[in-house]
């Protein structure tokens, strides 16, 4: 670990050496950041140089490109994870609401849940579904470009202590349950029902990319295009339109939304301010 007064600060170089930096990771590896917002970006790479006991951006390529262990805590360390059971509950309680009711009206439901980081919103879903009796007639796609993440998330198993907080929202998004009902715990571990897991399939995926891999009567990406540029927001956007069935639905994060961009008129929003849309047609 090395301070931030070591690392190298002349802007401009820093500048070249990170398009130079994004460029080889996307040819040699295929993970492509270079259209993610530049302030959140750069302070991820400054973090990954303190990590890899670097002190250039070059430095931190030349490791990067001869050895993959290093891009992949690298790749952990651009990934956003920053996620909880039922985050913001009011959404949640209008995909109990307002979602689910129309999903019903389908003979089967095919959902994607896009840039799931470690799972607990996946989960979420699941967790309403199930309480819907809809959950059984449901296949839902979770997907992430990071491995690690979508192997703790396929494994169902998260942090104890965090389970009081995640029962609170359950309750503020409409449960009614017994949420320690759907874990079973140690010392430190919630784990959760096998039947949870029963209709998720994760997979690796990726928004800069990859293409549309089936129809969708919902896709939610909440909290991820925040991160992206203009240019791959609306790529990213784009790919969810092509996903959608008509009158699909597209859940975005809270300080996301489809104003001001070239999808706001192909959608209606079904709560004002909660950033849940339906596709027009």
């Amino acid at each position: 670990m090395i301070a931030d007064a070591h690392l190298s600060r002349d802007p401009e170089l820093e500048a070249i050496e990170t398009e130079l930096l994004l460029t080889g990771l996307a040819r040699r590896y295929g993970y492509d950041f270079r259209n993610y917002a530049r302030p959140s970006l750069m302070r991820r790479i400054r973090h990954a140089m303190r990590k890899e006991g670097v002190t250039s951006v070059s430095a931190l390529q030349e490791r990067l490109l001869h050895d993959a262990m290093a891009t992949r805590r690298f790749v952990e360390t651009l990934s956003v994870h920053t996620t909880g059971m039922f985050r913001d509950p009011d959404v949640y309680l209008a995909l109990r609401n307002d979602v689910i009711p129309l999903l019903k009206t389908y003979p089967f439901v095919r959902i994607w849940h896009a840039g799931c980081a470690t799972g607990e919103e996946v989960y979420s879903l699941a967790i309403l579904l199930h309480e819907a009796g809809l959950y059984h007639r449901c296949r839902v796609y979770a997907t992430d470009i990071s491995d690690a993440a979508l192997k703790r998330a396929q494994e169902g198993v998260f942090a104890l202590r965090r389970m009081r907080a995640h029962t609170v929202a359950y309750h503020r998004a409409g449960g009614r349950e017994d949420f320690s009902a759907y874990y079973t715990a140690d010392h430190e571990r919630a784990i959760f029902r096998q039947s949870l897991r029963k209709q998720l399939v994760f997979s690796q995926h990726s928004l800069v990319c990859d293409a549309a891999f089936n129809e969708f009567h919902l896709i939610a990406c909440r909290n991820v295009l925040l991160y992206f540029d203009q240019v791959l927001r609306q790529r990213a956007l784009e790919l969810f339109h092509d996903s959608l069935a008509n009158f699909g639905m597209l859940a975005l994060g809270q300080k996301e939304s489809l104003r001001y961009t070239a999808h706001e008129e192909l959608y209606r929003e079904l709560r004002p301010g909660l950033r849940i849309y339906r596709r027009l047609g």
